[in-house]
């Protein structure tokens, strides 16, 4: 079967039905509503749509063994830039929306983030240790600009002296570096830019409404230059799409001020695979099959492996490879591979009384 191209600016193809939850099919019930804004037998633009929504609580606690961090913010839900290999893809589904273009299309803002964070760092007993930002959801992605609910966010952990860690694909993070400068003077905060490739008609398909790469090794230049450690991000290293610049990316991003490198191969849990299929053979037909070859060898025989520790180290040669070159290629540029250590002893629950020193 022909898979229809994705919708202008957006990465998946479709809305996916996801299995898990039962969520019922959509199929047109043949209203005239169905064939409205139609030009030339394609669908209008798809539009993007921010609901509110209300969390009691704010930080996500996490226990996973291979996960470097125990608590994360995520001031959004869904994500505008697109990336049809995005493994938060399958959160909308709680939502009974699509891990698909609703994914990317119907977006959560969480306004509330900054009243309810003040409020669980001043809770008696809560033990500080770094928290992350764009675990999940890029804190940066499009609505920020309107929003600005990760800049709040930044304003109370400043004002609590609090450790960040954030990741994103935008050089919208540049807008805040007046808080995270200040923040890294105090061993407080560290970023890490996600950079997938080096062309610009390949980001576009990869993550269609991310920024693109000139912008963001723009972004670790500059963060680097106001004394914000930087790391920048191969993520994921897809085999016969991106894995070819694995080098040429390091030698960049080393240039640019980062001081250290980090890289994933491709995941695809539950929806995403199923999605990003159809995304390879719309964008990539002539090598479709080799990509998920590879991806299935390096997973076991399957589209994804979710076993802790195996889930971020891919097995079998052509992942020994692509591991090989990224290691030689960080050792080469100087680039370390361990995390950033911050400050956890600087931190002071909020207070609304001024202090007297």
């Amino acid at each position: 079967m022909a898979i229809p191209p994705a919708p202008s600016g957006r990465g998946a193809t479709h809305n996916a039905v996801p299995a898990r939850f039962g969520l019922a099919a959509r199929t047109a019930d043949g209203d005239w509503l169905d064939d409205s804004g139609l030009v030339d037998g394609a669908p209008p633009p798809l539009r993007t749509t921010v609901t509110i929504e209300r969390p009691r609580t704010i930080i996500t606690r996490n226990q996973s063994p291979d996960v470097p961090f125990d608590r994360s913010i995520n001031a959004y839900r869904g994500c505008e830039h697109g990336c049809v290999y995005c493994f938060a893809r399958p959160t909308h589904a709680f939502h009974d929306l699509s891990p698909g273009l609703d994914f990317e299309s119907r977006l959560f803002a969480k306004p509330d983030a900054p009243a309810l964070l003040k409020a669980e760092l001043g809770k008696r007993g809560y033990q500080c240790q770094p928290i992350a930002l764009g675990t999940n959801t890029d804190p940066y992605q499009p609505i920020e600009r309107d929003w600005k609910i990760t800049r709040q966010i930044l304003e109370v952990l400043e004002d609590c002296q609090h450790p960040v860690t954030i990741t994103t694909k935008s050089d919208r993070v540049c807008r805040d570096l007046d808080l995270l400068a200040r923040m890294a003077t105090r061993s407080l905060a560290a970023v890490m830019i996600s950079v997938t490739t080096l062309d610009a008609r390949l980001a576009r398909i990869m993550e269609p409404r991310a920024a693109t790469p000139s912008r963001r090794l723009a972004a670790i230049r500059a963060l680097s230059q106001a004394g914000v450690p930087v790391f920048i991000s191969l993520s994921p290293m897809i085999p016969a799409i991106n894995d070819s610049e694995i080098e040429a990316i390091v030698a960049v991003g080393a240039e640019a001020g980062a001081t250290g490198a980090y890289s994933i191969p491709v995941r695809l849990p539950h929806e995403v695979a199923p999605l990003f299929r159809d995304w390879l053979a719309a964008h990539f037909p002539d090598r479709a099959a080799r990509v998920m070859h590879h991806i299935t060898t390096m997973r076991g025989g399957k589209d994804n492996d979710p076993r802790f520790f195996a889930r971020f180290q891919a097995q079998g040669p052509y992942a020994a490879l692509m591991r090989q070159r990224f290691h030689k290629a960080c050792a080469v540029h100087g680039l370390s591979r361990e995390r950033i250590a911050l400050d956890i002893a600087r931190f002071r629950p909020p207070s609304d009384q001024m202090s007297l020193f």
